[in-house]
């Protein structure tokens, strides 16, 4: 049966169940009276619904409160343990795979590294990247004893741009990594062992970023706001919707110095090519600076910290162990290193610019910065990249923005990535989705297949 708008009853009864489901994840506990007001729906329509999700075993009870001269009211929350879902991050150095329950509380995790020496494209080869995620994703069902059946979805994290086509499903274009039109999502289909209704949900890093801290963590309150990516490379997201999908740009491919530094994409003057902390640790090597050999960037990174910041992360080389002897000074700390700090702040200057551009572009509530490498240089790092972006942005907007540091840490993409699902889930008013159609694979992928299989 169809109303006026089009929608029929089975669309009604969706968006009802989506209503109270979103409104208690994000606000329960709350009672049947409170419910009404909050999503705008009867009594009878919450009565209904509530029934039913509790019948399904999505909604609980959760204690009760005491009303104004009446009985006590029975507060409901989601289930936690009524479905999971895993997040995965792949990242510049390793592949993170989280499995959460609905209240993200993490019930398993594993780490596959990545090579770190060679072609940077070398460790992303595609059949090795997808069987990390196969036996990471087996790991972490086996560790924490779910069966496959109670998983709403996989979300991914990926660098790069992800466009959805009919015959593959999601497809990756990473340029930086030499991911050229990889089917991922059909490849992980054909790898891994889950049950053929259970989704995908393949997104830009930054994207799976912006979700977790709009939801849970700096961005929580914010109308609108762009979340960071700053790692390797720089990325961002743009959300103008708190609980929407964001939508993720290739920022770091923006162009800051024509004819400049050749950036890993085979451009010229992309603000990667001056601002990721792949090239932040170059351009050091090339001032003069000795980064640990063979190092990851990560280790790589502390060390110019603490090189240049010695009171905060300690320098390289000997130090006396216990008190100095008697009779003489205590030693001076060690001087900073003027060429790490000189790298460091013309890296905060074109980062700097780089926000302006997004300030002036979107002006946005807030910026949130985030990424392994951008909660590294963290807040000791953060002023002078505000300073700057202040400068270079037009007053009005500039002003009007604040620029913090993510609050969930490395794993914020990963955590982003696991509620890809949830929301789809949520969209769908709670019900699983149906067997996914079967898509037959193109010849030219064979030969592809059978490396990631093997």
């Amino acid at each position: 049966m169809h109303g006026k708008s089009g929608r029929t009853v089975r669309d009604l009864r969706r968006e009802n169940r989506t209503a109270v489901l979103r409104r208690l994840y994000f606000d329960g506990p709350m009672s049947r009276l409170t419910l009404g007001p909050a999503t705008g729906l009867s009594s009878g329509s919450i009565s209904n619904v509530v029934a039913e999700l509790v019948a399904e075993g999505l909604v609980e009870e959760a204690g009760s409160v005491d009303s104004a001269g009446g009985r006590p009211r029975t507060l409901l929350r989601i289930a936690p343990d009524s479905g999971c879902m895993i997040g995965v991050d792949i990242g510049e150095t390793r592949v993170r795979i989280e499995l959460f329950d609905l209240a993200l509380t993490e019930l398993a995790r594993t780490e596959r590294p990545l090579a770190t020496s060679g072609p940077r494209t070398g460790r992303y080869e595609v059949g090795l990247v997808v069987r990390l995620l196969r036996d990471g994703i087996a790991e972490v069902l086996r560790t924490a004893g779910v069966p496959s059946e109670r998983l709403l979805g996989v979300g991914i994290g990926v660098p790069g741009i992800v466009e959805r086509t009919p015959e593959d499903g999601a497809v990756v274009h990473g340029q930086t990594i030499g991911w050229d039109a990889v089917p991922l999502e059909r490849l992980l289909r054909e790898a891994v062992d889950l049950p053929p209704e259970v989704p995908y949900r393949i997104e830009n890093g930054a994207k799976t970023l912006g979700q977790a801290e709009m939801w849970f963590g700096a961005g929580r309150g914010a109308r609108s706001a762009v979340a960071v990516l700053f790692g390797s490379g720089v990325g961002a997201c743009v959300v103008t919707d708190p609980l929407g999908p964001g939508r993720a740009l290739e920022w770091g491919h923006l162009t800051v110095r024509v004819r400049g530094r050749r950036c890993r994409c085979g451009a010229q003057g992309c603000l990667e090519a001056y601002a990721g902390a792949e090239a932040l640790l170059e351009r050091w090597r090339e001032a003069g600076g000795e980064p640990p050999a063979g190092a990851d960037e990560e280790t790589a990174l502390t060390a110019m910290l603490a090189a240049a910041y010695p009171a905060d992360g300690g320098a390289s080389g000997p130090r006396r162990s216990g008190p100095p002897p008697a009779g003489t000074a205590p030693p001076a700390p060690d001087a900073p290193d003027a060429v790490a700090l000189a790298v460091l702040d013309e890296t905060a200057e074109y980062l700097g610019a780089g926000l302006a551009d997004l300030i002036n572009l979107f002006q946005p509530e807030r910026i949130l910065v985030g990424g392994w490498a951008g909660l590294q240089l963290g807040s000791r790092f953060l002023g002078s990249v505000t300073a700057y972006a202040r400068a270079y942005a037009l007053r009005h907007p500039g002003g009007r923005t604040e620029i913090a540091l993510g609050t969930l840490g490395p794993e914020a993409v990963t955590v982003g990535a696991g509620l890809l699902p949830l929301v789809d889930f949520f969209a769908q008013g709670g019900r699983r989705p149906e067997r996914a159609p079967s898509i037959p694979a193109p010849a030219w992928q064979t030969a592809l297949r059978d490396r990631v299989t093997t």
